[in-house]
């Protein structure tokens, strides 16, 4: 099966959207060919003293052009396909070629034939793409001038932003929480949730809950499980210490509890770092006392964490790494500003600084108001820093220690580079369903 998956896959190139014919016939089948050809005397040799005559000169552009109008170049036989052929190809294996396309090709071949955009619908492509281990993180993102029209999709891996013709609703709503390559929105009136997986377009408008959010919030998202097959759950959490859990199977908001009376009320939430989960538990920063406020989606149990933040801190927000807690902030002291990276030491609750951002970039915010926001997932952060003559964005792996710069975005048939306003990581998943 393999086998024929790697000759498939030879076949297949969808930027094209052509076959081309796999050749297997060995380097000695060519070899015996050519000699064979040469002892038939079907093969003409060139005279010892006979001189060739002149290359043939070089086409213009314009010629070569005159002559792909009008046919007269000859298309190569290995192009030409035979549809007596494949009209017979495997489905199955055609959905094991197509689920290992790169994610981005899906943002084109779902415009190939109505049988290729169904199949993000087939069961038995679901399972094909289970079966292939998920690519890397990618962040969703809309800008300052594009909010109401459009979305933007950036891949890390390639250093590629994509913006495909989809927004997942036309309400201005911004991307909360994000787990297992589906999204949640939250409105800017706070009066609607919605969950959308941005690839295959699954989209679902969450039900009222049993209490209206009209103050600021923060919110999480996991999973039941290691996939969305066994559904998924929302929190939301106020500066009150309310709070209301939705739950996918169930369709349904739940009040499972209130605050215990051990953590402190108002919680003085961080709004702008965003929730991470950990093990199916959701960590929210707080401040005053400064710390860590967590949730077990499973148990229902809250904790609360008391860990100082190190000195001269701002703009500061969570991020998760293979079960470890991050801190990314600014730490600026007199004039100088640098991004640096802490870890939680699980055993005497501190954070320990761990990296920062190279010299040579923070020598560009000196003197400056700079603020800065992040999103992160799985130890891939991007870092949002901006002020009234900067808007940069940077990528940092968690794993690696590397810092890139992220390149402009351009929206497609423009020239002006976007301002990015909003963003947050997730994984691309075509199996995601909201």
């Amino acid at each position: 099966m393999n086998g024929g998956i790697a000759i498939a896959l030879n076949m297949f190139e969808l930027n094209d959207l052509k076959f081309i014919v796999a050749d297997d016939t060995p380097a000695d089948d060519y070899y015996s060919l050519v000699m064979a050809a040469g002892k038939s005397g079907s093969c003409k040799m060139l005279e010892p003293f006979e001189r060739p005559g002149p290359p043939p000169s070089k086409k213009s552009r314009k010629g070569r052009n005159l002559e792909k109008l009008h046919g007269s170049t000859a298309i190569p036989e290995a192009e030409v396909m035979e549809q007596d052929i494949w009209k017979e190809f495997p489905e199955d294996l055609l959905e094991a070629v197509i689920a290992r396309l790169p994610i981005a090709s899906f943002f084109r071949f779902r415009s190939v034939c109505r049988k290729w955009n169904s199949l993000l619908e087939s069961q038995s492509f679901s399972q094909r793409c289970a079966e292939i281990p998920q690519g890397n993180t990618w962040f969703y993102a809309f800008t300052h001038d594009n909010v109401n029209s459009g979305t933007m999709y950036y891949d890390p891996s390639m250093r590629k932003w994509h913006h495909p013709a989809y927004r997942p609703t036309k309400m201005i709503a911004l991307p909360v929480a994000s787990a297992g390559g589906l999204v949640c929105f939250l409105d800017i009136g706070h009066r609607k949730f919605y969950v959308c997986n941005p690839l295959t377009r699954s989209f679902k408008e969450l039900p009222t809950g049993s209490v209206k959010v009209w103050s600021r919030i923060a919110v999480g998202m996991t999973l039941n499980g290691n996939s969305t097959t066994g559904g998924y759950k929302v929190m939301w959490v106020g500066r009150d210490g309310e709070y209301e859990v939705y739950d996918s199977v169930k369709n349904s908001w739940s009040r499972p509890g209130s605050m215990p009376s051990n953590i402190k009320v108002p919680l003085s939430l961080n709004f702008l770092s965003q929730a991470v989960s950990v093990d199916n538990t959701l960590c929210f920063m707080r401040s005053d006392p400064e710390g860590i406020v967590s949730y077990n989606m499973d148990t229902g149990v809250c904790k609360q964490f008391i860990i100082p933040a190190p000195l001269h801190l701002s703009d500061h927000s969570l991020a998760e790494c293979k079960g470890r807690i991050m801190l990314v902030g600014l730490l600026t002291k007199n004039a100088a500003t640098c991004v640096c990276i802490w870890e939680l030491q699980k055993m005497t609750l501190l954070w320990k600084e761990v990296d920062r951002m190279p010299n040579v970039w923070c020598l560009e915010f000196y003197g400056k108001h700079v603020r800065m926001t992040c999103s992160g997932n799985e130890g891939l952060l991007m870092l949002q820093m901006r002020s009234r003559q900067m808007n940069r964005l940077v990528t940092y792996n968690v794993m690696s220690r590397e810092w890139l710069k992220v390149p402009g975005c351009v929206v497609p048939r423009g020239r002006k580079q976007q301002r990015v306003a909003c963003c947050i990581a997730f994984n691309p998943c075509l199996t995601a369903t909201a």
